[in-house]
């Protein structure tokens, strides 16, 4: 993923709402979201493995987006994808789980990850210094670190802050999200990449020549019975048309 916004304990009959877009090479192959045969669900690179967000049945769920910093590149030895889909195949906690991220991180390329059990929302990135367990609320992650200001993260939470206040489905959810403006320099983070890419990624929704751009939308709600629903939104890459996969389950043992 590379921009996420999402209301943890922040609605009475919403526990958890997420909502992602996913950027990369159109031609980098993936599968849609699934169930795996561990019994998570979420979608696949099929170029390195793992997943960029799965939520299984038992409560668990993760994500992560990329840390962009072209300026301190680090040497990756392992798919960032690997750490979502390692903690959902897991049962270590996860403080616990990012602790033992967190000494190994040199071995991945830049990340951002969210894990939780269900009870508790803990964010670690090997660009930033400590594990933080997320508070209650709306926030926001993009490239940077969490609820860092860049003005999409900024847009992305008062999207979502909006739609608690209306009816609440996956749909209504795969509205947000969809700006293709761009912001001056002047307002943007300095990532080490070019002037006009960096206005170009500025954008909620990107599209970047013909080879990179926003894949996939994905929408999830967790309703205080247990009930998820996930909504992943595929584009073509000339985005004349998308196609959309749907699945919903309860969660056995609902934490919160």
């Amino acid at each position: 993923m590379c921009l996420v916004a999402l209301s943890w304990q922040n609605h009475p009959e919403y526990p958890l709402i997420i909502r992602a877009n996913r950027d990369e090479f159109f031609e980098r192959p993936s599968q849609k979201i699934h169930q795996w045969e561990s019994g998570f669900y979420g979608g696949k690179d099929l170029k390195s493995g793992g997943t960029w967000m799965g939520f299984h049945p038992n409560g668990r769920w993760a994500l992560l987006t990329n840390y962009r910093d072209f300026k301190h590149p680090k040497t990756a030895q392992i798919s960032r994808g690997k750490l979502v889909q390692d903690f959902l195949e897991n049962t270590i906690s996860p403080k616990a789980y990012l602790e033992s991220v967190k000494a190994n991180q040199e071995k991945y390329d830049g990340f951002n990850l969210l894990v939780s059990d269900g009870s508790e929302v803990y964010y670690f990135s090997n660009f930033g210094k400590e594990i933080v367990k997320v508070a209650p609320g709306i926030h926001g992650l993009s490239n940077g670190l969490l609820d860092d200001p860049w003005p999409k993260v900024e847009l992305a939470k008062s999207e979502i802050k909006q739609k608690l206040e209306e009816s609440i489905n996956v749909d209504s959810l795969l509205d947000t999200l969809t700006s293709k403006a761009t912001y001056p320099i002047t307002e943007l983070p300095d990532t080490g990449v070019p002037k006009e890419m960096e206005i170009g990624l500025s954008a909620q929704f990107i599209r970047l020549g013909d080879n990179y751009g926003t894949v996939s939308a994905t929408a999830l709600t967790l309703d205080k019975s247990g009930e998820v629903c996930m909504k992943e939104r595929s584009f073509q890459p000339d985005y004349s048309k998308f196609t959309d996969e749907t699945c919903s389950f309860q969660v056995l043992k609902p934490r919160i």
